[in-house]
């Protein structure tokens, strides 16, 4: 069946509802490059501005996977489960987390990406691993979660076509926002990609893409809906972005905030986070007879790791990567740090070169900001807050601007919200 453009774009504008038919036809026809991507445009910001029903998402996101391969992991001896995040400043919970889920005897096939703006990007932090390769075959990565437990690649160019041409559309015509369209495109990936379970962190807060607890509630809720109804077992943590995570954001700072978390080590809201997605995702997996705090703390998630690092070509006792230059930040007086913006400090890594305005863009593997303080530490003025990582010492003046206002040093310290502020499914 055969449609024009014009009309299914009309049908939204004018606040209809798509039927099973149009959704169908209008993504494979982008897909093909029978609608041209003003069309798609259009019909994008109609969707943004007058929102999809349930079914229409659904069907939507069917769509999406339909246009692509279908992966399957029902032929391996263990559980699959996998966790997304919606990324912030700090987040390098993938890294430790899934060799511990790994560890726990639950397989761990991690499609992840690259950051943009101020989001790190988990493929960027583990290539500043020596020898490391984030692109691998259906059937490397098969035979990798058989033998190790745990994989983190790219996703292959067959799966969801149609997200990538549309992913790639929504973000240069200000339609990234549309909540339907959020869904649809991390859920058929996730789908598609055939693991049997998954655990979503919805992030809140400054440095997140969800500002709005609300909306950030409405996503996690839209999204389990479709995991659960494609059968896969979904659950969704809505967790506190409005402080970095660790005490790291960058690439090769990161990586190794995380080897001192998977040695028993680390910040302790790393630690709690990765332990709480490790047992969701265990739970989910229907394994709920082993302790991920124990196998975190008695080596079992370390040899995983340096199993799986080994495995893509990695070299896990390798030097990390460090920046060519540095430069401290300090307070300017004595009391407690009662505020530390997330989204400001992920802007001056940023600037700093451990992340890209474009996908095209290289990033520099040791960049980054080191955090010497979090809300609710006290400090001393001329004490170091923060330390700039870059190669490109220019850099430190904007970095400097963009941190401007990014800290507040008071009396006492303000109540924290929780890590983890709701669960949906």
């Amino acid at each position: 069946m055969s449609f024009a453009a014009v009309d299914v774009i009309r049908t939204k504008r004018d606040r209809g509802e798509l039927t099973p038919e149009q959704i169908d036809w209008v993504v494979d026809a982008y897909t093909r490059g029978d609608v041209a991507d003003e069309q798609m445009s259009a019909l994008a910001m109609a969707i943004l501005l007058n929102g999809m029903t349930g079914a229409e998402i659904a069907r939507w996101t069917q769509a999406m996977i339909a246009s692509g391969e279908r992966m399957d992991f029902s032929g391996l001896s263990r559980p699959t489960a996998d966790k997304h995040s919606t990324g912030g400043v700090g987040d390098k919970i993938t890294l430790p987390l899934a060799p511990l889920v790994a560890a726990c005897g639950v397989a761990v096939p991690q499609l992840s990406g690259r950051g943009l703006g101020h989001t790190g990007g988990t493929l960027d932090k583990l290539e500043a691993v020596p020898g490391w390769r984030a692109a691998l075959s259906n059937a490397e990565m098969l035979a990798q979660l058989d033998d190790v437990g745990a994989v983190i690649c790219a996703a292959g160019d067959g799966l969801a076509p149609a997200d990538k041409k549309l992913y790639a559309l929504r973000d240069v015509t200000g339609t990234v926002e549309a909540i339907p369209l959020i869904a649809s495109s991390i859920m058929s990936k996730k789908i598609a990609e055939g693991t049997g379970a998954l655990v979503l962190d919805v992030k809140v807060g400054s440095g997140a893409f969800m500002k709005d607890a609300d909306r950030a509630g409405e996503l996690a809720r839209t999204m389990v809906q479709l995991g659960t109804d494609a059968g896969v077992r979904t659950v969704a943590l809505l967790t506190d972005m409005s402080t970095p995570l660790g005490l790291t954001a960058g690439n090769a700072l990161e990586v190794r905030e995380s080897v001192e978390v998977l040695a028993g080590g680390g910040p302790a809201d790393v630690v709690e986070l990765t332990v709480t997605l490790a047992r969701e995702m265990l739970s989910a997996a229907g394994v709920s007879d082993v302790d991920p705090a124990e196998a975190l703390a008695d080596g079992r998630a370390m040899d995983v790791w340096r199993r799986m690092i080994r495995a893509q070509g990695g070299d896990p006792d390798a030097d990390l990567p460090t920046a060519r230059e540095t430069e401290v930040v300090t307070a300017d007086r004595d009391g407690v740090l009662t505020r530390l913006d997330a989204l400001q400090v992920g802007v001056a890594a940023w600037r700093l070169g451990a992340g890209r305005a474009r996908k095209e863009d290289p990033v520099q593997a040791g960049a980054g900001v080191e955090l010497h303080a979090k809300p609710g530490d006290d400090v001393r003025a001329g004490q170091p807050l923060l330390t700039l990582h870059t190669d490109t010492p220019d850099a430190f003046e904007s970095a400097r601007r963009d941190l401007d206002g990014a800290w507040e040093i008071g009396e006492s310290a303000a109540d924290r919200p929780p890590l983890v502020i709701d669960r949906v499914g």
